[in-house]
């Protein structure tokens, strides 16, 4: 096989339904380069490399020669250098088709760059460890370098080329794994850094400098390489791809919830009022439109944007770069057609304050075409232009900066608790990382065999509040999967407007492409409401559905869901009011957070215990918090519980705390029996979190309905 790589899949790789635990990984180097501190250097004991020899630098998620310590090292120590991306489905198969094209145009102007200086950017389809081991074995190389990665994926991507290289033995000897990242903050120890954001601000950490791109050295070798790939022959490959999802299942994935629920009005409205049927028809047409079906058609060839609809910077390094600065001077105007298309961008974006830099400039650090702190780097220089050199200490003078700083600061941070989480095993669960939409999000596995379960916190929690359910659950014969949601626990808080539909759609994102089956879908408080949602708008993910003390209204007569209540989820902004409210909840919270949460459980009030108090308060402190809490209190939770049990038509089970301070729970249980179908009412003598205040009831009731329920499935298919 020659590095022109024809369109073909790894017959040995199966899907995997659970994640397992990385296994050894040999011959593998200390972080040597640049993992503490923005050098090139060997760590301590290692010695000084001797100049000579080849090395193979392995792009992922880091399509840049700026600020690239990996490419740096290689090019310091070697006299040849082969870069190489790998076209692989486990890394392309969660991907949209626009993220696709924006990759495409990443590793187009990468390639071109390295062409540039007479090296090239070779470029394989298949599974990568077959990839790399071909190139290994024309290549010889010393040393490979590739980015320590966090995400499971990709953690278990890398696992697998050192452990296939490992096996073959080399005459010339195996080559040596590098891993490599470009660190924010000049810490020594990452097992010494604290969980805390308060506790960490208090270090007062320098920030690296940004690395500048090092000069490659000429490829001489002569290496079949293939052209870059359209959007096409990549959709292709992917067709023929082992692990590849159900077409089906990925259907799923690309109509919005908001577009359901305007089909579902709009069937409704054409049996009762056809003179309102063309006001629906042209939103839902709108609506499951793909963004990526405009890029075609983008009027001006030096767009920065992958489509006119579209608001994620496309393209390489200097593609962004020039972004970024038309991004940073919007209080400046601009008489240049690309900066105006992106200022146009920016307003539309602005959602609510700092939203704009991550909405367009997502990609951009997914793809790692631009680096953290280069943007931090850029943003700061172009304040004291601003301010004759100086940095005030009451803020930034323009609000693109602050947006630009505070974005890439907090991600920063996430990316070192999800580092963390993975070097340093701290829980009783393993915690793995899944990217969804460029965010961390930690969720764990528990359990070998048998039926899926996901399991959802409410409001303020995280994955381990279901600590006392988890490993027993598993022990009944089943799969546990636990999340902690986008805003709360360790997961990413980025900058966005948080609703119920995004949270359903990552709950739906993270059964198709991590459970990869359906599942029994058991939620508590928010989360109940969440996973009523997921059940309602994709009923084919969902087994049964578990409610645990669920958020949510009961409507009587609700047939569908009024376009008024659509409306106001999608046009959701946060206003000033609301901010200021966050700020005061958050204050209210932190300071009263123990009596609130003993009241939530006033049966058995020793389970409100120092570890319980302190990840809550430890989470109220992380970047992005108040965000959460802003959107939080615009809820309004609009569309009703039973029309999500309806649209569901699958068996229910309510697990009510009877004793619960938030709900009037006769009443609403009341509500549940007279207007809801298939459904199973469980009363308990507990309060609102009966799963962590009284787990033995709860897990003996989930086993229990579990087994039932798969019983009933397996007549049905056998019917």
């Amino acid at each position: 096989m020659a590095l022109a790589f024809s369109l073909r899949h790894h017959p040995r790789i199966a899907s995997p339904l659970r994640p397992s635990l990385p296994r050894p990984r040999p011959r593998r180097l200390p972080f040597c380069v640049a993992c503490v501190r923005s050098s090139a250097s060997p760590a301590p004991g290692q010695g000084e490399a001797v100049r000579g020899g080849s090395a193979l630098v392995w792009f992922k998620n880091d399509l840049r020669v700026d600020d690239h310590p990996g490419l740096v090292a290689a090019v310091a120590k070697h006299d040849t250098v082969v870069p190489l991306y790998v076209f692989d489905h486990r890394i392309l198969s969660d991907l949209s088709d626009e993220m696709r094209e924006l990759l495409l145009f990443s590793v187009k102007e990468l390639k071109e760059l390295l062409k540039g200086q007479g090296s090239d950017l070779l470029l394989g389809f298949g599974s990568t460890e077959d990839v790399i081991l071909e190139l290994v074995n024309k290549v010889k190389p010393s040393h490979i370098y590739a980015e320590e990665e966090v995400e499971y994926n990709l953690r278990k991507l890398a696992t697998t080329v050192e452990s296939s290289l490992s096996a073959v033995p080399f005459s010339w000897g195996n080559p040596e794994f590098i891993f490599w990242r470009t660190p924010f903050y000049d810490f020594k120890n990452l097992k010494e850094l604290p969980a805390s954001y308060h506790e960490f601000t208090k270090l007062k950490l320098s920030i690296s400098l940004p690395m500048p791109a090092p000069t490659i050295p000429v490829l001489s070798m002569e290496l079949k390489t293939s052209a870059l790939p359209s959007l096409v022959d990549v959709k292709n490959y992917l067709d023929g791809a082992p692990c590849q999802s159900d077409d089906s299942w990925i259907s799923l994935k690309k109509a919005s919830p908001m577009s359901i629920l305007k089909r579902n009005r709009n069937q409704t409205i054409m049996k009762t009022d056809p003179a309102e049927r063309g006001e629906y028809y042209d939103e839902k047409g709108k609506e499951t439109s793909s963004t990526f079906n405009n890029v075609r058609s983008s009027k001006f060839s030096n767009s920065m944007f992958g489509s006119q609809e579209g608001s994620l910077v496309k393209g390489g390094t200097n593609t962004v770069l020039n972004a970024l600065a038309a991004y940073l001077r919007y209080l400046e105007g601009t008489a240049r057609d690309d900066w105006q298309e992106l200022h146009d961008k920016l307003r539309k974006a602005e959602r609510r304050k700092g939203a704009s830099f991550c909405a367009l400039f997502g990609s951009a650090l997914y793809f790692g075409t631009i680096s953290r702190r280069r943007v931090y780097y850029e943003a700061i220089k172009y304040e004291k232009e601003r301010n004759a050199g100086f940095l005030s200490p009451f803020g930034y003078s323009a609000p693109t900066v602050a947006a630009a700083v505070d974005a890439v600061c907090s991600m920063e941070w996430y990316s070192v608790l999800a580092l963390k989480s993975q070097i340093c095993k701290e829980g009783v669960y393993p915690v793995w990382i899944w990217r969804w939409k460029g965010h961390f999000i930690q969720y764990t596995a528990v359990g070998n065999e048998g039926p899926a379960a996901l399991l959802v916190h409410g409001f303020g929690a995280f994955l381990e509040h279901f600590r006392g359910n988890i490993s027993n659950i598993a022990d009944g014969g089943h799969r546990v999967w636990a999340i902690s949601l986008l805003g709360f626990g360790k997961s990413e808080k980025p900058n966005v407007i948080y609703t119920e539909l995004l949270w359903a759609e990552l709950l739906r994102d993270f059964i198709v492409d991590v459970v990869r089956e359906p599942v029994h879908l058991v939620g508590n408080s928010l989360g109940g409401y969440f996973v009523a949602t997921v059940a309602g708008l994709w009923p084919s993910l969902v087994k049964s559905l578990v409610l645990i003390n669920t958020a949510g209204s009961i409507v009587p007569t609700v047939s569908s869901i009024p376009s008024v209540d659509v409306k106001l989820i999608q046009e959701r902004k946060i206003s000033g009011l609301a901010w200021l409210q966050a700020q005061l909840l958050l204050l209210f919270l932190r300071s009263t957070a123990g009596k609130f949460i003993e009241k939530c459980y006033p049966t058995n009030v020793e389970r409100v215990d120092g570890w319980l108090l302190g990840e809550i308060l430890r989470a109220s402190f992380d970047p992005g918090a108040a965000i959460v809490l802003e959107s939080i209190v615009t809820f309004d939770l609009s569309i009703p519980l039973n029309y999500l049990l309806g649209s569901f038509g699958g068996e229910v089970l309510v697990i009510q705390g009877m004793k619960d301070p938030l709900t009037k729970s006769k009443a609403f249980l009341s509500m549940v029996r007279e207007h809801c179908n298939k459904v199973t009412v469980s009363e308990l003598d507990a309060g609102h979190c009966p799963h962590d205040e009284v787990p033995q009831k709860v897990n003996s009731t989930l086993r229990e309905w579990i087994t039932r329920v798969e019983s009933s499935l397996h007549i049905l298919e056998r019917a």
